[in-house]
């Protein structure tokens, strides 16, 4: 569920939570009625026909046969966001080159609400199937991406950060507190990259690159893939130079692009 929306007082308001609990709902099942989401979110019927109704006014959710789905004004909304972010269209053709390079599953990520949020993603020809998609949020302290934001952010906002995390193990290799959070960030500091050992899902690793500009963090780049085939050697040697290199490029295009030029993949 999503966090409640909090008003002068600081007090959340609840019908705006019962409302966004419906879209996420609405999200994970792709279409329900209004019986089925009174079930998953605990509430009267009444009262989640009273929200979809208001929610089908403002055309937030359709129809669909006898339940409700979400409606495209969403991806509108979507778009809009993602437009927002002034140097999209350099980051995913250099995450789309480096998934093409490296045949595994290269992301964007920045952080929002103290934790790591997907921009963008593309699979490599030998890519695996991983948990992330585009939109979603992750732990800062359990990602590559996450962690070499964190790294990269000024004292002041990474400890903001680090102080507000519910650390919680998501398998055995992952950190669990900030004392080992912090030395960790030190090393990423001092090598200049970031690595999740199998320390979000089992199985798989991660390395990744910080995308800075004029001193201001923007993010992450990242490759990822069964751990098998990204071993340790190949991060070392070969994945995290290659997530440097589509980092500098982004954040070269992005100068430029400021600056009212362009920039060229080297």
């Amino acid at each position: 569920m999503t966090d409640g929306v909090v008003d002068d007082s600081g007090r959340t308001i609840q019908s705006v939570e019962i409302a966004f609990a419906v879209i996420d709902a609405l999200q994970e099942t792709g279409s329900a009625g209004v019986t089925e989401l009174a079930e998953l979110l605990d509430h009267s019927k009444s009262t989640i026909h009273s929200h979809l109704r208001t929610l089908e006014a403002q055309r937030i959710v359709v129809r669909d046969g006898d339940g409700y789905r979400l409606s495209l004004r969403i991806l509108d909304m979507a778009t809009h966001v993602r437009d927002q972010v002034g140097n999209y269209d350099v980051i995913r053709e250099e995450v789309d080159a480096l998934a093409a390079e490296t045949g595994e599953v290269a992301q964007f990520g920045i952080e929002e609400h103290g934790q790591l949020s997907y921009l963008y993603k593309q699979a490599g020809e030998r890519a695996v199937e991983t948990a992330s998609r585009v939109g979603t949020q992750q732990p800062m302290y359990a990602t590559a991406l996450g962690k070499t934001i964190l790294a990269s952010l000024p004292d002041d906002r990474a400890c903001e950060i680090i102080q507000a995390q519910r650390f919680e193990a998501q398998t055995p290799t992952t950190i669990t507190s900030a004392e080992a959070l912090a030395a960790e960030l030190d090393t990423i500091r001092e090598r200049g990259y970031g690595i999740d050992d199998e320390e979000n899902i089992e199985g798989l690793r991660c390395v990744a690159a910080p995308v800075t500009s004029d001193e201001t963090v923007l993010g992450a780049v990242s490759v990822t893939g069964p751990a098998s085939r990204v071993t340790h050697d190949r991060i070392h040697d070969e994945l995290a130079e290659e997530a440097r290199r589509a980092a500098n490029v982004i954040e070269l295009n992005t100068k430029f692009a400021k600056l009212g030029g362009s920039g060229r993949r080297k």
